[in-house]
């Protein structure tokens, strides 16, 4: 049978309070009888040595121990303690009550017994009885070994019937709560433990309710927070397919189409179709080469040789053609950059690659008529170079999602207007990869301002 940890916690609980209560029964029946023979022990000795006077006139006044012998009932007189004014004669002693008084012997000066109830044990104590300096005699008090023999047999069953009612109290009590907090307490965990089996087994829009602040509350909204980055990773991954699968599909439906035209003769084999076909093969061929570059920043193994490089130049290099570019499409690029900044620490080939994925993105996305418009700032912590575009613009909700691959603010999958998704993605990737940040937001031309900050070689 599968052990719960319910079933887990109640046995702990349980078995720790039968444990304690155990032992808490033993030692308290340890403790008692400790301190009941000591009690009695001690009585008995309080006695005897209340005695030794009355023992010592005795001997005084006879001269030997011989009337005693025999346990003469004189011997009870003598044993009787002296008796206060407020005592009356009737009383008594305390010692006798417990069987103390019996344990007291007389023996003579050379140590035999005269007067004699119990065996002489190897750890009686003796008091010496003294006459005119000379020991004349000895009370021997021999001490109770046991409950039993001190006749407190009825104190410890009372004593242990008390510890018995107090550990089956302590026992239900433990039990109580070791259910309460089986079912109340671990209720949580139980809960999160169900949900991980379900999402384990693939349900990945599982969620559970973090109703408090303590350490299974935290599980709990860690679950979520989990829950949530799988689907979202799920749902990527099959969007990330899909999109694999058109962008594939595409060129090669074309590629398909043209060698059939070609096989047939519907086509000529001229330098039009060869150019088609090239056109085709270029598609795919970058495609594969973005997939390719991007799995390579995903594992860290792209390769950056940075230098310091004059951030302005650069990208007056990059855009050296761009004018004209923009003038095919009816834009107008405006570019405004101060006239010296500090070098910035980077790969020149890569930056190059990331200002020319942005124009081209200016330029698939920009209807015509609108404006571009660059400019370069220095500030305290690095140059930036903001993007900025005329419409069409693109929604607050969208703007986090333009750098995800193979994503497209526009709705339809028109090739006329887009490329295959994955231009923003590789610029950030260039952008983190030399300690810098690129951010999408609304642009005050009407369309979308791509914000590229670096860090320069002194900051």
């Amino acid at each position: 049978m599968k052990s719960s940890l319910s079933r887990k916690l109640f046995v702990a609980v349980l078995g720790t309070a039968l444990f304690v209560a155990l032992a808490m029964g033993v030692a308290d029946g340890w403790s008692f009888a400790r301190g009941f023979l000591g009690y009695v022990n001690g009585l008995t000795e309080e006695r005897a040595e209340s005695v030794l006077p009355k023992m010592q006139d005795y001997y005084r006044r006879y001269g030997s121990w011989d009337r005693l012998r025999g346990r003469n009932p004189e011997w009870f007189e003598l044993m009787r303690p002296p008796v206060g004014d407020e005592t009356p004669e009737w009383v008594m002693p305390a010692s006798d009550l417990t069987g103390g008084g019996l344990r007291i012997a007389l023996l003579d000066a050379a140590g035999e017994p005269v007067v004699q109830f119990v065996q002489l044990t190897d750890d009686a104590s003796r008091r010496p009885i003294e006459v005119d300096g000379q020991v004349v005699g000895w009370l021997a008090v021999v001490p109770f070994q046991s409950v039993v023999e001190a006749g407190g047999e009825m104190l410890v069953k009372r004593q242990l019937l008390s510890s018995m009612g107090v550990g089956v109290l302590a026992l239900l009590l433990a039990a109580l709560i070791a259910r309460w907090a089986s079912r109340r307490l671990l209720a949580p965990v139980r809960q999160v433990a169900a949900a991980t089996h379900r999402l384990a087994a693939g349900d990945y829009s599982e969620r559970v309710q973090a109703q408090a602040d303590d350490e299974v509350g935290q599980l709990a909204r860690d679950f979520n927070q989990l829950a949530f980055a799988l689907e979202r990773n799920e749902r990527m991954r099959r969007e990330f397919m899909a999109s694999i699968s058109h962008e594939l599909r595409t060129p090669l439906a074309v590629l398909r189409g043209e060698l059939e035209a070609l096989e047939d003769g519907v086509r000529a084999l001229d330098a039009m179709s060869l150019r088609s076909l090239q056109q085709e093969v270029g598609l795919l061929n970058k495609l594969v080469a973005d997939l390719y570059e991007l799995s390579l920043a995903d594992v860290g193994a792209l390769t950056y040789r940075k230098s310091p490089v004059d951030l302005i130049e650069l990208l007056q290099l990059s855009l050296a053609g761009a004018a004209g570019r923009c003038r095919e499409r009816g834009l107008s690029l405006e570019m405004t950059v101060p006239e010296r900044t500090r070098p910035v620490l980077a790969d020149a080939g890569r930056l190059q690659q990331l200002f020319g994925n942005l124009l081209e993105n200016s330029l698939r996305y920009t209807d015509s008529g609108g404006r571009l418009r660059i400019e370069v700032v220095q500030d305290g912590a690095g140059i930036g170079v903001d993007w900025m575009d005329s419409g069409p613009g693109v929604p607050d909700a969208e703007l986090s999602r333009l750098f995800e691959r193979f994503y497209r603010a526009e709705a339809s999958r028109r090739r006329a207007s887009g490329g295959s998704g994955l231009g923003l993605a590789i610029c950030r990737s260039i952008a983190e990869a030399h300690g810098g940040t690129l951010e999408a937001r609304r642009s005050p031309l009407g369309g979308l301002w791509l914000h590229l900050q670096l860090p320069t070689e002194s900051a």
